[in-house]
């Protein structure tokens, strides 16, 4: 192959848009994205692929750039011996999800940098995550592995050791991520209780969440499952469990006490310090568990956390035609050193001498800081991250002030440090522009519209607006998954499908519009139409007729983000109600029991397909709410904000004949489906009708009755 014709004879990735990729076009080695060129050369030159997946915020991935990707001599055994390949796990995560199952089935762990090496037709022989240059702590130095493997590949008798390791290897993947059981099964009954008492029995009691030894994440499905088992009369002491569990995420080091947002997750079961990236999917999911824990628990905290967080989304996050980005990064230059190397977390820490140059009054400077635990010694690299270390009542009496005045002081310093933050170094911000993740944040503006304030519908109506405009095609039927200033490129997953139509029935729920409830139906056939697959009876991740992979992956666990699989047959379970026929029903009703045994026997690692699975044997609470959906009953607006209704369906339906025959039109409904037909408004006033598994109350005026009516 000459050098003109050969692709990996340079760095390719300063034609990619991903942030991620572009951080690495500078580096010496001769990285590839993932494409047919790149194959077709591994091919070519007979030698394997380096696939080196990671993102933009990921903190080790930097590392392992400054260690090893920027080191002439590492990238010249690298360009010469293998197809080096970088991936943005965030623009491809059907190849992160096949190649991590085999990292985690042969090492036991998982993470990013994910560094695989593989045959030149994609089969893995070697993974794992972070290699530090040299040996250190048991792991192989980077430089060395790579030398034993290049030998390795050229020496036949070891090569065909390998090939035969990598097909192995590919038979487990194909396992774990394909294939499907021979039995199509019921859920276990009473699933939701199952889920609750493990997570009960398995919740961390003296620092909240769950887990005890080393990283925490939010699990925001078992919050959900704990709320709703409570709901149907399980334990009291659930509630209590998800009390710990909010607290702790509100008032220690997860939470950004400045200006809002929740970073990755905490590197200790004390959540007292995080890792520092801010990812959009975390700061929908977890405020959207917070607003079902504001409901059942009425803790004006709870709210305070998702107004702070919804305006930390707005202002540090949002495309200025309303689409949402995806992170800002862990690292930024120091505030006493804005031209030297990046710090993790150098933005948001805080040193005595920090706080008192930020704020103007004295006092409220000591109280901030006894407040947020901001002390000399530090628990941070000599800083500190904020927690709350003494509540209210205990610094009144010790300052000798009432408690309104210590909350005042704390007003007052909080915005001044805010302002003095504001001058620091910013960390750096991946401006993509993903479909699903915007369809996650829809969803929980669409709740803080229900429970908080109307005014985030229209938040989250730009950002569904923006994501139609720009990533859906009407003519096809057919979503992208990914924008980048102006650069629009993958075909969607599931997940984008999924999270998308979720975040437009949901606003739907929100607002009475129509056109939302259109275009997640429109999602939902597409759903039905690329990913279904009748004979498996189970919907894969990528489309039919997508790239060929080593495997086709399903998501059925929940992992950063819910399971696209979970996800996706609730939201069919929603949509069924609005059809003529059973098409949504039955594929999400073969989904769930497909895999039913699976999430029976681990109903936490498969949270939102316990949730669905929950959804299909209760039956979801339909409320059909029969008014002019733009001015509803103010005691309407106010129960649904109140009132904590698992499995709530809310279907809009026009007082007014012309306007609902419209809404049938836009639809392309012949006629109208079971939850509209013959729901009128009775004696000329909003009425509401509650149903559940066939079965309905009268129609009633009262919709705290109807309501309860659907809980009894």
């Amino acid at each position: 192959m000459s050098d003109s014709a050969d692709p990996t004879r340079r760095n390719r990735l300063d034609e990619e848009e991903s942030p991620y990729l572009r951080q690495h076009a500078d580096n010496p080695v001769n990285w590839q994205p993932w494409d047919e060129q790149a194959l077709e050369a591994a091919k070519e030159r007979d030698v394997p692929i380096f696939l080196s997946i990671g993102y933009a915020a990921c903190h080790w991935c930097h590392v392992m750039e400054e260690e090893s990707f920027a080191d002439e001599e590492i990238a010249a055994t690298l360009n010469e011996h293998f197809v080096p390949v970088k991936v943005d796990r965030e623009e491809r995560p059907d190849l992160d999800s096949v190649y991590m199952s085999i990292c985690q089935q042969v090492t036991g762990g998982g993470g990013w940098p994910l560094s695989a090496w593989l045959t030149p037709d994609g089969k893995p022989f070697y993974v794992g995550t972070y290699f530090p240059p040299e040996e250190k702590r048991g792991q192989p130095g980077f430089h060395d592995l790579l030398q034993r493997l290049a030998n390795s590949w050229a020496d036949p008798e070891q090569r065909a050791e390998m090939e035969t390791r990598a097909q192995q290897w590919t038979d487990a993947i194909e396992s774990d991520l394909e294939a499907t059981p021979g039995q199509p099964n019921d859920p276990d009954e009473n699933l939701i209780q199952t889920a609750a008492t493990i997570a009960h029995r398995g919740a961390d009691r003296n620092n909240g969440g769950w887990g005890s030894g080393g990283p925490k994440f939010p699990q925001t499905g078992r919050i959900h499952a704990l709320l709703r088992a409570h709901s149907d009369g399980g334990q009291e002491d659930y509630l209590t469990v998800v009390e710990e569990t909010l607290n702790a995420m509100a008032d220690r080091g997860l939470y950004d006490h400045v200006g809002g947002g929740f970073h990755r997750y905490s590197v200790n079961s004390q959540w007292s310090v995080p890792h520092f990236e801010k990812m959009l999917y975390d700061n929908a999911e977890i405020p959207r568990a917070f607003l079902a824990g504001y409901q059942v628990l009425g803790n004006e905290r709870y709210a305070a956390v998702v107004r702070e967080t919804f305006a930390f989304v707005q202002r540090e996050l949002q495309h200025e035609d309303g689409g949402f980005f995806s992170t800002l990064d862990a690292v930024s230059r120091p505030p006493e050193d804005p031209d030297g190397d990046t710090e993790e977390g150098a933005f948001y820490v805080w040193t005595p001498e920090q706080v008192r140059d930020a704020v103007s009054d004295e006092t409220a400077a000591d109280i901030f800081c006894d407040y947020y635990g901001v002390t000399e010694k530090g628990n941070f690299e000599g800083a500190n991250v904020l927690a709350v270390r003494k509540p209210v009542p205990v610094l009144a009496d010790e300052y000798d002030l009432s408690e309104g005045e210590i909350t005042e002081k704390l007003r007052q310093a909080l915005n001044e440090t805010f302002e003095s933050r504001e001058e620091r170094p910013r960390p750096a911000r991946d401006e993509k522009v993903l479909a699903g993740w915007n369809g996650l944040m829809i969803s929980t503006l669409a709740e803080g519209a229900v429970v908080l304030d109307d005014s985030y519908a229209d938040v989250a109506a730009d950002a569904l607006g923006f994501v139609r405009d720009h990533l859906w095609d009407a003519e096809t039927g057919r979503l992208k998954r990914r924008y980048k200033g102006g650069d629009v490129a993958i075909d969607g997953y599931l997940e984008d499908y999924a999270f998308l139509a979720r975040g437009a029935l949901d606003l739907f729920g929100a607002t009475g519009d129509v056109a939302h409830l259109d275009f997640a139906m429109d999602l939902a056939e597409a759903i039905t139409e690329a990913f279904w697959d009748e004979a498996a009876e189970t919907l894969y991740f990528t489309p039919t007729g997508g790239e060929s992979l080593v495997a086709r992956p399903q998501e059925l666990t929940d992992q950063s983000t819910p399971s696209s699989t979970g996800v996706a047959a609730q939201l069919l379970l929603g949509l069924s109600h609005f059809r003529e026929d059973d098409r949504f029903g039955d594929v999400a009703e073969k989904a769930i029991r497909t895999h039913a045994d699976r999430v029976s026997s681990n109903p936490l690692q498969h949270a939102s397909l316990t949730l669905a699975a929950d959804s299909y044997e209760q039956g979801a609470l339909e409320l059909t709410l029969v008014c002019d959906p733009e001015t509803p009953p103010a005691e309407w607006t106010e129960t649904l904000a109140e009132r904590y209704v698992p499995r709530r369906l809310l279907a809009w339906r026009p007082d007014d004949d012309a306007t609902f025959d419209s809404w049938l039109d836009a639809l392309g409904l012949a006629d109208a489906p079971p939850i509209w037909a013959g729901r009128d408004a009775v004696d000329g006033e909003p009425t509401v009708y509650a149903c559940r598994n066939f079965a309905c109350s009268p129609p009633k005026h009262d919709l705290g009755a109807a309501v309860d009516w659907g809980e009894n």
